[in-house]
């Protein structure tokens, strides 16, 4: 079962990583007129990666390429029910440290960054 993390606590997951884990991937699996729309600003402690929902089973290689199974990986859509989808077919794929952003965007907005637009 995928842990639901509300963006309000992203920074004490994040700081609660083991010393020797890479950064957390914040994955945004919005469309891009989303992104476009309202997007979370990169931020020291975490590397964003923006790949809409249906372009993740296409790029699975890819990211089992370029990231340790061990990634810490925090999913987000516009209100966690994508994410949700994406971040259990990550786990189904190998990766073990994947968590949901739950309330996505939205949730992110108004716990931590009044300055992303609500869509």
């Amino acid at each position: 079962m995928i842990a639901q993390l509300a963006p309000a606590d992203f920074n004490a997951w994040r700081d609660s990583l083991a010393a020797d884990a890479p950064p957390p991937v914040l994955l945004d699996v919005r469309e891009p007129w989303e992104v476009q729309t309202a997007s979370v600003q990169p931020e020291d402690g975490f590397t964003l990666l923006r790949i809409p929902m249906r372009e993740v089973p296409a790029r699975l290689a890819q990211l089992q390429q370029e990231l340790p199974a061990d990634q810490p990986l925090a999913c987000l859509c516009h209100h966690g029910m994508r994410s949700l989808q994406v971040a259990n077919y990550l786990e189904q794929n190998g990766f073990t440290q994947v968590v949901n952003l739950q309330g996505g965007i939205d949730a992110w907005a108004k716990q931590r960054d009044p300055s992303v637009p609500l869509y």
